[in-house]
């Protein structure tokens, strides 16, 4: 029997950036993972996809090329070669993340790995079998689809998003039930080749946990582009046919078929917790999740969770937070510990969106007397001159000291802008902070200082 100090179960953005600490630091680590490295995030989610949505962003470039005073005609393109730009770009990540495996002398064991005792796991692949003995284990087996009563995945008609990026051929219709991060992308990306593209919701708004006025931004936006969306309408079943999928809705009590070449289910994913041997162990769970506390630690001292498996927000870049946080408790180190608040949210359709805290309808249930700037991006140089001027930056926060509680952006580059706000808020910058910095002229980044400046009464280009 193999020993090592570490064991990862799991090699997506959370357990190979703990396997990579772990060994940083000394520590012998083995890896156990059954598939790619770099689990759905960089196979099958955040690389793959921003590859399509680059591809959409370009043609719809060239497809505006007029108004920046370039002709371009006949434009055509290869779906098949677009599809497989993304395949590419993942196969080489993951690739890049075996050599950093080796590189820190990690025990890479390819298999599936189930936990028999608190510091053993029994390793399975191909009908061979290897148990290992280690002190601290740390579990980051991700998450799948969620299952949903009467939507039934057929990977042809009825598909996932993981489907989605292996399709040869361009859907001249599609329904995609959930408009989450997901399905906001992938509604972006075939409109922008050309498909009709209907969002199903059940909330009351797309992208329902992102502030309100985002969401009606986005919308907006969306239905300008053509993309469909019903809001306040439950899906209660797909079947996928031979041709075709169906898909029967409800809303304010009328149902009714819709008829689709595809439809795309995004609705959200449950943590990978069955058959890993967590009731062996004793280790306690909730429904798609492992119980954790602050430093990513099960109720069994020796065995850590991180990542989707440890519930949500459901974000590759928590998932590598956790890892340092929980390799750093096994060492003994004092480890600084996650706030939710401070986990910037991305959705990478255009106009793109990002948020960070509180939204204003949370700040005010919360009992907060608030602050609000908002600016535009239409009273931006930059913006103006780049020729996105769609969406605002819209900054919250707490009258009583000032300090950022919550940034919302959508538009150009909003995933990008967040970062300066995480910082922000992770320094408790102040609405005097924010305003009174000086950002370079012309950018995007301005509207920040201006959003500020707002929030202060007094702003300048509003």
């Amino acid at each position: 029997m193999r020993k090592f100090d570490i064991a990862v179960l799991g090699g997506g953005p959370g357990g190979y950036v703990a396997a990579i600490k772990g060994a940083q630091f000394g520590k012998s680590v083995c890896l156990i993972e059954e598939d790619k490295l770099g689990g759905v995030c960089l196979n099958w989610g955040c690389i793959p996809t921003k590859a399509l949505l680059k591809n959409a962003e370009i043609l719809n470039q060239i497809n505006s090329s007029h108004k920046y005073g370039i002709n371009v005609e006949h434009v055509s393109f290869d779906f098949k070669s677009n599809i497989q730009r993304s395949r590419d770009i993942a196969s080489r990540l993951s690739k890049g993340i075996e050599f950093l495996i080796k590189k820190n002398n990690i025990a890479h064991i390819n298999g599936f790995g189930k936990l028999t005792s608190e510091k053993e796991v029994l390793v399975q692949k191909d009908g061979s079998l290897e148990k290992i003995h280690a002190e601290n284990i740390i579990i980051a087996t991700g998450a799948r689809p969620k299952k949903i009563p009467g939507l039934t995945l057929d990977g042809k008609r009825v598909i996932s998003s993981k489907n989605a990026l292996e399709l040869k051929t361009l859907p001249k219709k599609i329904v995609i039930i959930g408009s989450g991060a997901i399905g906001c992308e992938f509604a972006y990306y075939y409109n922008s080749f050309g498909s009709e593209v209907h969002i199903i919701e059940i909330a009351n708004r797309i992208l329902p946990l992102e502030d309100f006025e985002v969401s009606k931004e986005l919308e907006k936006s969306f239905n300008i582009k053509g993309i469909k969306t019903s809001t306040s309408t439950k899906v209660l079943k797909v079947e996928g046919l031979k041709s075709k999928a169906k898909i029967l809705i409800e809303n304010n009590g009328t149902q009714k078929y819709l008829e689709s070449e595809i439809a795309l289910v995004a609705i959200g994913v449950t943590g990978n917790i069955e058959n890993i041997g967590l009731d062996k162990v004793g280790v306690i769970t909730s429904p798609g999740k492992i119980n954790i506390n602050n430093v990513n630690q099960t109720n069994v001292p020796n065995i850590f969770a991180i990542g989707d498996v440890s519930g949500p927000p459901w974000l590759a870049h928590r998932a590598s937070s956790q890892a340092h946080v929980a390799v750093g408790h096994i060492l003994g180190k004092k480890v600084r510990t996650l706030d939710n608040l401070l986990i910037p949210g991305c959705t990478y359709c255009e106009p793109q969106v990002s948020s960070l805290g509180l939204t204003e309808e949370n700040a005010i249930k919360e009992g907060y007397q608030i602050k609000v700037g908002r600016s535009f991006f239409k009273s931006s140089g930059k913006a103006l001159a780049l020729g996105n001027t769609e969406g605002f930056i819209k900054l919250i926060f707490d009258e009583q000291y000032g300090e950022l509680i919550g940034a919302h952006i959508i538009g150009g580059e909003a995933t990008e802008l967040i970062g300066e706000l995480v910082m922000a808020k992770h320094l408790e910058a102040t609405i005097e902070d924010l305003a009174y910095t000086i950002h370079a002229h012309p950018t995007l980044s301005e509207s920040i200082m201006e959003a500020a400046l707002d929030a202060l009464g007094i702003p300048v280009h509003h």
